[in-house]
């Protein structure tokens, strides 16, 4: 069996497995020993799965949409690959969308912590572009599950139209997340097919059209669907006519999604009441820098009424929300550091190594819970050895995380 009949009759399993192959080559010219051969053969089917597989199935239907006049080996198997790319898309997206750093929930005002990003459509238009992604699946299953034959002309040109509008939202967030060195470059991929995809189905159905020999004849009872049914018979302008009936089409959604209340321009600025993306035209506020390395840092990210915290502070010259419990850590630190420098060390060595690995496992607000109560011992001891030491105790401990004036010493973070 030769290369061409396998992707002729298994394009999927037979293009992913030459993937994996290339990828292996690949990896195997990077390190070429042969103590590297397990590590390269996981790494092939890792890297070939998730990293270039896309962009096979992408290629694939790029190429299926130029070709003309398939025979039913070519038809099966483009249908193996359409479904194969709808399937793993999703998939591979849903996946993606779990490591990315992306808000889907909140809007451009939101301060944010960390690297996340806001999300890239407005949450207020959530309705609207959702409404117009159903329109369009809608169109792609009707114009592949429906028997074209007893179809009538209007009918396909009105699903052609919702394909439009479909793709018109694919393009529009293509354009929004494009960005060529992150991970939001693979969000793109899931959409761009969709847009081949459907590029392929009216060429297909087109021609599939033209084909038939006999057309059982459609007919209207209004006189003006009936004059427009007519002229809908060549299938050759039926891109053009689904193009110039996408517009009203689009006017009529916007209307029904008016009287549920969405504003008749959200489907512009879901794109554009955004900020951090191509299309935004706002300008979100900084987001807070945490430092995951330290325990009372991140219990200050738990629950307002609970962890308390009193206003922002500074930290290696970003923001960061301050609680108490965070000040008299780091005024203990500060005096522990003043009178006792090796034993100020040893602690430090000691919490360099047992509490950094902790820190970077509390992700959640519930865990910073935790840690503040379990840190409230040691800040009660704290609190007692900067009483005994410093004749101002409230003074220093209020003076933490201030930004310094020149020449002041800097506090160490604890």
């Amino acid at each position: 069996m030769n290369i061409k009949h396998a992707l002729q009759t298994r394009p999927v399993l037979s293009s992913l497995a030459i993937t994996i192959l290339a990828t292996l080559v690949w990896c195997l010219m990077v390190s070429p020993s042969w103590a590297a051969i397990p590590e390269a053969v996981a790494d092939a089917v890792l890297a070939g799965l998730f990293c270039f597989y896309p962009f096979v199935l992408t290629a694939l239907n790029l190429f299926f949409c130029f070709l003309k006049h398939p025979g039913e080996t070519a038809r099966r198997a483009v249908r193996h690959i359409e479904a194969a790319t709808l399937i793993l898309g999703i998939l591979f997206t849903l996946l993606l969308l779990c490591v990315v750093d992306i808000d889907f929930g909140a809007d451009w005002p939101l301060t944010l912590e960390g690297l996340m990003v806001h999300t890239p459509i407005w949450t207020e238009a959530y309705p609207t572009v959702f409404a117009f992604l159903v329109l369009g699946a809608a169109g792609f299953v009707l114009l592949r599950t429906a028997d074209f034959k007893k179809m009538p002309p209007l009918v396909i040109v009105c699903s052609m139209s919702f394909l439009y509008l479909g793709a018109a939202l694919c393009v529009t967030w293509i354009i929004q997340v494009f960005t060529i060195d992150s991970l939001t470059f693979y969000l793109c991929l899931l959409p761009l097919n969709w847009v081949f995809l459907c590029i392929r189905l009216i060429r297909e159905k087109t021609m599939e059209w033209k084909t038939l020999e006999e057309t059982e004849k459609r007919t209207f009872d209004n006189r003006f669907l009936e004059k427009l049914n007519q002229k809908l018979m060549d299938s050759e302008k039926w891109p053009f006519w689904a193009f110039l009936l996408a517009w009203p089409l689009a006017g009529l959604a916007i209307m029904i999604l008016a009287l549920f209340g969405q504003r008749p321009d959200n489907i512009i600025r879901a794109w554009t009441e955004t900020s951090q993306w191509n299309l935004s035209r706002q300008i979100s506020p900084p987001n807070l820098m945490y430092d995951e390395h330290y325990l009372c840092t991140v219990a200050a990210r738990g629950h307002q009424k609970l962890v308390k915290p009193i206003r922002m502070g500074v930290r290696h010259g970003h923001k960061v929300v301050v609680n108490r419990q965070l000040c008299i850590a780091n005024a203990f630190e500060q005096i522990l550091e003043e009178h006792s420098p090796r034993l100020h060390r040893n602690v430090r060595r000691f919490y360099d190594t047992c509490g950094f690995p902790v820190a970077r496992l509390i992700r959640s607000p519930w865990a910073s819970d935790a840690v503040y109560v379990l840190m409230k011992p040691l800040e009660w001891v704290f609190l007692a050895v900067i009483y005994l030491t410093d004749p101002s105790p409230e003074d220093r401990i209020r003076m933490q995380y201030i930004p310094p004036v020149p020449h002041a010493d800097q506090a160490v973070s604890l």
